[in-house]
């Protein structure tokens, strides 16, 4: 009776513990942030979970603004596996953002009373950029709510400034989906990574390529799971099973609101195109790439009332947790059945000798 009253006294602190950290946080999950509150949040949340969050600087954008992702995870100076996520690419896409900074609460709380998470924590690193696009995402709420480029200035005799970061990769770059003109939405720049966000990440994630497990990409809108490539003359060699596992992520999402996403390639489910983050992880080795839109399909568009936020990220968290999830098992359950296999070998060899010696 001690013994359990202790137990029930230890979990009962652990919650206050949690319950305390998140009311330190003051932070509105459920409205759209500008971009200071972003900031200001991100600093919170490595104070408020030293043990596991660090704030890591990667980049500038063209204005010269510091871009920072949230690293989470159980600290080790073991070289560990890792999760990307990045979020507000394309600046008038808000709902993403507001996603970004949920996940990060979710997983968060989850590592305090969820064995899944802390095993996945201990595993793997989460690296999460809340705001990619900051340049682009302030001029959204300054100037021009549907802007969607970044803030760099077009080539010579351009006065259109811009260039569509998710056209900018190196992954079959300029070639489809894709405009020349500077003023388009879709302008893919001068060349490939020549925009400084698309370098921050390129830079980051490629120095350490084989760390990464899998690749998510949050976009608005059109409720959508989009997987490697967007050019229709290529397809991705695990295509089968990309195809399997967002179709499991899908059916996650269904079960929490009723919501349906479509699961494809680009060119299958929405328009051909190149220079994507998501191909461009895929083509450097990352197995698991994906975009995600989030809601709607067209009815308020990027312009998604607040009173979807929790819903778009209550079902889109249990739709990148069912990817995460295989990406983990698959790679850890793996590598247990490889030690166990080995393990039985040495086991039985010596059985065999031990019989022989008799």
């Amino acid at each position: 009776m001690c013994n359990g009253a202790g137990l029930h006294f230890v979990v009962l602190l652990s919650l206050i513990g949690i319950a305390t950290a998140e009311s330190s946080i003051n932070h509105d999950y459920f409205k759209y942030n500008p971009m200071p509150e972003v900031s200001n949040w991100m600093a919170q949340i490595a104070k408020t979970h030293p043990d596991v969050v660090t704030i890591v600087e990667y980049g500038k954008t063209y204005e010269k603004r510091t871009i920072s992702l949230l690293k989470i995870g159980v600290k080790s100076e073991a070289k560990k596996k890792a999760i990307w996520m990045d979020c507000g690419i394309h600046a008038r896409e808000w709902i993403a953002p507001a996603f970004c900074q949920y996940f990060v609460k979710e997983i968060l709380q989850a590592y305090k009373t969820d064995p899944k998470m802390q095993q996945m924590m201990t595993n793997m690193d989460f690296y999460v950029t809340p705001v990619l696009n900051i340049d682009g995402y302030i001029h959204s709420w300054t100037t021009d709510r549907l802007w969607r480029k970044n803030m760099s200035p077009g080539p010579y005799n351009c006065s259109c400034n811009g260039t569509d970061l998710n056209r900018n990769f190196d992954a079959n770059w300029g070639t489809i989906g894709v405009s020349t003109d500077c003023c388009s939405n879709i302008y893919c720049g001068t060349q490939p990574v020549s925009e400084p966000e698309a370098q921050a990440v390129t830079y980051f994630v490629g120095s350490r390529i084989e760390d990464f497990l899998c690749f998510l990409t949050i976009h608005s809108y059109g409720q959508l799971l989009l997987l490697p490539y967007g050019h229709p003359n290529f397809t991705a060699s695990n295509y089968d099973e990309l195809m399997e596992v967002g179709n499991g992520a899908a059916e996650a999402i269904r079960k929490v609101h009723g919501m349906s996403y479509t699961v494809g390639t680009s060119p299958d489910v929405l328009y051909p195109n190149s220079g994507s983050s998501r191909d461009w992880a895929r083509l450097k080795g990352i197995p698991f790439a994906y975009t995600f839109e989030l809601r709607d399909n067209g009815t308020f568009g990027f312009k998604l009332p607040e009173n979807q936020i929790q819903p778009t990220c209550e079902e889109a968290y249990s739709g990148a947790l069912h990817i995460i999830t295989y990406a983990h098992d698959k790679t850890f359950n793996s590598a247990a059945a490889t030690v166990a296999t080995a393990l039985w070998t040495v086991l039985s060899a010596a059985a065999v000798t031990g019989n022989n010696l008799m």
